[in-house]
């Protein structure tokens, strides 16, 4: 079964949806990623959708949906890099997304979590950090 990976980044989870969504592969994110929340005891959720052209209504409300788990689990969801065709599609179909935080980029959308990339750059590539 076709499935979307999900890194792990401290207490940050990011998925990249660089494949055509429909709807199975969907539903199968929605469920893997409210698993890893929980697992990982994931702070934030960020979802990646600059490589998505187009999103429906079912991939829409799927993200709406995935973002009001991931709050009622503890985790803050924010969509990054939306083209500006789906932002436009998303409006005209009346899809608020609401609870759902946007950011133009995943950098950015780290420092909506409240995480400076900066120090988790550093911390990643050049050891532990000493405050």
């Amino acid at each position: 079964m076709e499935r979307i990976p999900i890194l792990l980044m401290g207490d940050l989870l990011l998925v990249t949806i660089q494949v055509d969504m429909h709807d199975r592969l969907a539903m199968t994110l929605q469920n893997d990623l409210t698993e890893r929340i929980v697992k990982d005891a994931a702070k934030g959720v960020l979802i990646d959708i600059s490589a998505l052209d187009l999103v429906d209504s079912f991939i829409g409300r799927m993200i709406s949906n995935t973002a009001a788990m991931a709050r009622v689990l503890d985790a803050q969801t924010v969509v990054v890099g939306m083209q500006p065709a789906v932002a436009i599609t998303l409006v005209e179909l009346g899809l608020a997304l609401q609870g759902v935080k946007t950011a133009l980029n995943v950098e950015k959308g780290m420092t909506v979590l409240g995480k400076n990339s900066a120090n988790w750059r550093c911390a990643n590539e050049c050891g532990p950090v000493r405050h």
